[in-house]
């Protein structure tokens, strides 16, 4: 059982503004000063939360040798600690479910015996609706109020659902929708810094650091403003919530150095974009990423916030800016109290962790230094499948044009010679025609948390805008363009600085605040763009300012898609295509006749610091924030149910009491062998999140509209899977939908696969339920870095609703086997060198492992086939506790049971 702090010694006193607060000194001890700013902030919480019990002693001074253990590259002792973040982000997307899981909890422990009031946050909580907003009504003066309209009207059980969830469950902080996107609302709102906890009484509050962990991968962009803090799945955020620590192991830190300074004409996005690409060579997944040097303090907060939240895509766990003298200034830049960035600097200064960029004395230990001279940077986009593919905007015609006559992949789409020059017109409402080909922009999309956090980029593209319009500069009427502010700010700024008329003018309306076209919600092309590049076999294109553009993402017309700055977004929707070279050919004419080129109208950083200078004010985010909580008269008007359980609706196609801890009991089950096992799917490399979760629009022809079909809806009223992730049916049925999923069993992409012995073709979920019927367990087979990507917990639960029983890859993205430990599906990894093509594997075969009961971390088993073929893998439970949530079931089991002990 928990026991005294060994470590009360260190707690000290800090006098700040009058008041009295405690902190732990953890800068005492004489290993601090070579630790990396990111693993300071791992000691001081394992210091802090020491009970020896869930945190212990020894713990603690593994840390603390983590110059021995991961101070070089050679360094490769694994030591697994636990970690207890501050609090933890849930987004809509993901906080629909683990408020689902949390009701469902409550019933299993109740029925179970325990007092179902044990399932309540114990670490705080802050629940943003950011909800998914579908782009009906762009290029509206008033789209945002109907897309908010529809919102409501579409997603009012889900919201209803949210505002009962944060009615039973204490400590849980809910922002209404219609406020911004997660993680710019957790930058200008929600972080602390440093916690100042409330005071018990009679006690002095206690000072420490803020961390988070997040049910988004992206949640990483708060590390830019120096909190610690990554994406997990939603079953794992829940554990946190309900106090059990993080089991992780302790990272290696790439220092990052940054010397030298931007050119006056790139922006942060061409940095993010460099430096994702740069790091996916390197290779950091699973690593920590500290970025240092006197390069960083030429960066606004807002600028390494762009570069923490591209995380993801780089691979690493964190790309962490520790705080300084910009992060504390950005602190009173977006109106939070003085007297609290009086505390914060106080503390930070006490445990030696407010950074001086510019004094290489302070530069900790790390097990490795890249550096980056920023000088380097040119203006770029990343395309046209993958966020790292990163092209130099000087060469982007040359690239897309090799890209349509290579083969198939992720810089291919084999155009066959004759098809080069196809091209498609139609007649748009102004009664003009119009021609496509490959290349053309159909959707452009100044959207995602990304860039739309960054002042500079946003300003910038305004003033560019500004500068098109006056030049006498159009934007085609058939491109779907949209806006997408990540709070309220973003619109105040914009207004006040006086370029919205000009953004509106080219199409770029605000359209709402949420996830829209980088998670796949542009909505509808016009039937005459859709079926002019069907018929034409068109590669056409989207641009967006988002993070992610893996294929069937952004919409199914657009084959490539590229990630960009507002600023050419803005520039390839002008132009029109992506094959244009824009220092040799012109965006259009101005009346005259003359031709004007991008450089005409491309704004200097020195123009946009002024802007931004004068209209991004404290009372700005004092004005937007101030009411945040209260919510629209919609949000209010909301009557939700009142009660500790909560009132299920059998019929609801949205909330659903998931079958997750259906038949459990208290005691263990048995750890089995996986006998005669099927492969439902044989995939290849990169099969992303987006691949397996369930995500943008329910096609009309998939397993998941016949659903709602049968229940009486229409296609107007099929909504996203992103709002339907409270129902288990929606979401299995769901589960490997992606367009682009490209199966080795089946001759097309495609949600299909073939039923063995039959050699039916199906669709995933259907074949499924006939391997079910059939009492046959069902694998994966798939290749390198498996479940890239968003950190979505379905990616994990739809497998498990599927049958999927255990996962073989070559390598696993870290949150997707983190995901799939807390599912209770085992992540076994083919040995180095192999995979199911060198061991001649079709995915056709019969499949046994044998898992044996006391299964060690890492252990190899063995794996047979009905062939013959005989093959040994790596059990993926990288730590003690990976093994004791699967012989639970799953994360939550265990916790339940841990509730009723």
């Amino acid at each position: 059982m928990a026991g005294a702090n060994p470590f009360q010694s260190l707690l000290k006193e800090i006098n700040v503004n009058g008041e009295t607060f405690h902190y732990f000194d953890i800068a005492s001890f004489p290993e601090y000063r070579e630790l990396p700013y990111s693993v300071r902030v791992l000691l001081e919480s394992a210091v802090r939360n020491c009970d020896n019990f869930q945190v212990l002693e020894k713990d603690v001074r593994g840390i603390l040798r983590w110059k021995q253990l991961k101070g070089t590259p050679t360094s490769d002792d694994e030591l697994e600690i636990p970690f207890k973040p501050a609090r933890v982000i849930l987004q809509d997307f993901t906080g629909v479910p683990a408020v689902v899981d949390f009701a469902a909890m409550r019933d299993a422990v109740l029925k179970l015996g325990g007092d179902p009031d044990r399932i309540n946050p114990i670490c705080p909580s802050d629940l943003v609706i950011d909800h998914s907003v579908q782009v009906d009504f762009a290029r509206s003066e008033d789209a945002l109020a109907k897309n908010q309209d529809l919102e409501f009207e579409r997603n009012k059980e889900r919201f209803t659902f949210l505002k009962w969830g944060a009615k039973a469950f204490n400590n849980m902080l809910i922002i209404p929708p219609g406020s911004g996107i997660v993680h710019q609302v957790n930058l200008e709102y929600l972080a602390r810094v440093v916690f100042q906890d409330a005071a018990k009484e009679g006690a002095a509050r206690m000072l420490y650091p803020d961390s988070v962990v997040g049910t988004d991968s992206h949640t990483t962009m708060i590390n830019g403003l120096g909190v610690v803090g990554w994406g997990v799945g939603g079953i794992e955020a829940e554990a946190v919530m309900l106090g059990q620590a993080i089991s992780m192991l302790l990272p290696e830190v790439i220092g990052y150095k940054l010397v030298g300074k931007l050119n006056p004409l790139v922006t942060s996005t061409d940095l993010v974009l460099t430096i994702t690409k740069h790091l996916r060579q390197i290779g950091v997944v699973g690593k920590f990423v500290e970025f240092f040097g006197p390069g960083v303090s030429e960066l606004s907060i807002a600028d390494r916030a762009t570069i923490s939240n591209m995380c993801p895509e780089y691979g690493a766990t964190v790309g962490y800016f520790p705080v300084d003298k910009n992060a504390l200034d950005y602190l009173r830049q977006t109106n939070r109290a003085e007297e609290k960035v009086r505390v914060i600097e106080a503390y930070l200064k006490a445990t030696d962790l407010l950074r001086d960029f510019g004094n290489a004395e302070q530069d900790p230990v790390f097990t490795q230094i890249v550096e980056l001279d920023l000088a380097s940077v040119v203006t770029s986009v990343s395309g046209p499948k993958r966020p790292h593919d990163r092209v130099a905007v000087s060469e982007m015609q040359q690239d897309f044009r090799q890209c349509l006559v290579s083969k198939v992949g992720f810089k291919g789409f084999a155009v066959p010679e004759a098809e080069m020059s196809a091209e498609g017109s139609f007649s748009w409402t102004d009664g003009k025609t119009y021609a496509l080909r490959h290349g053309s922009v159909v959707i452009a999309a100044i959207t995602s948390c990304t860039n739309t956090s960054n002042p500079s980029v946003m300003l910038g593209a305004g003033l560019l805008a500004k500068k098109a319009v006056e030049a006498g500069l159009k934007v085609a009427p058939y491109i779907k363009t949209s806006l997408s502010p990540g709070s309220g700010v973003v619109t105040y700024y914009l207004k006040e600085s006086g370029v919205i008329p000009a953004l509106e003018e080219l199409g770029f309306n605000v359209v709402g605040y949420g996830c829209m076209t980088c998670i796949g919600n542009s909505g509808p092309l016009d039937d005459n763009v859709a079926n002019t590049i069907e018929k034409n076999n068109l590669v056409c294109c989207g641009v967006l300012s988002g993070n992610r553009n893996f294929e069937g993402r952004i919409h199914p017309n657009t084959r490539a898609n590229y990630l960009a700055s507002p600023l050419l977004v803005i520039a390839y929707a002008l132009a029109g295509t992506v094959d244009i070279d824009f220092e040799k050919q012109p965006l259009g004419t101005r009346p005259d006749g003359s031709a004007v080129f991008l450089r005409d109208i491309w704004p200097t950083r020195a123009e946009i610091q002024t802007v931004e200078q004068k209209h991004v004010i404290p009372a700005m985010f004092r004005d937007v924030y101030e009411k945040v909580e209260l919510g629209s008269d919609s949000w209010q008007g909301l009557n939700a149910p009142t009660g500790k359980l909560y009132p299920w609706d059998t019929q609801s196609t949205y909330i659903k009491r998931p079958p997750f801890f259906d038949g459990m009991t208290r005691e263990l089950p048995k750890i089995g062998n996986i006998v005669n096992a099927r492969a439902l799917l044989n995939l290849g490399d990169s099969v992303t999140t987006d691949h397996i979760s369930p995500a943008g629009s329910i096609a009309r022809n998939s397993p998941a509209a016949r659903f709602l079909s049968d229940r009486g809806l229409t296609p107007r009223d099929f909504n996203s899977y992103g709002s339907r992730r409270g129902n288990d049916d929606i979401m299995a049925r769901g589960t490997f939908a992606n367009i682009r999923l490209v199966n080795k069993l089946v001759p097309r992409p495609g949600p299909r696969t073939l039923h063995i012995p039959s050699g039916e073709e199906m669709d995933v979920f259907d074949c499924a339920q006939r391997y079910a019927g059939e009492g046959t367990p069902l694998i994966a087979l798939v290749g390198k870095d498996y479940g890239s990507g968003s950190s979505r917990d379905w990616a994990a639960k739809g497998p498990y609703l599927l049958g999927i029983k255990a996962v073989i890859a070559e390598s696993y993205e870290r949150i997707h086997r983190s995901n799939l430990v807390g599912m209770g599906i085992v992540p076994l990894q083919y040995l180095a060198g192999q995979n199911a093509e060198s061991l001649g594997l079709t995915g056709q075969e019969l499949f046994s492992i044998a898992i044996p009961e006391s299964c060690k971390p890492h252990e190899r088993i063995p794996v047979s086939t009905d062939c013959g073929k005989q093959f040994e893998v790596i059990v993926r439970f990288d730590t003690e506790v990976d093994l004791e949530y699967f012989r639970n079931g799953g994360i939550l089991n265990y916790m339940i049971r841990k509730m009723i002990d």
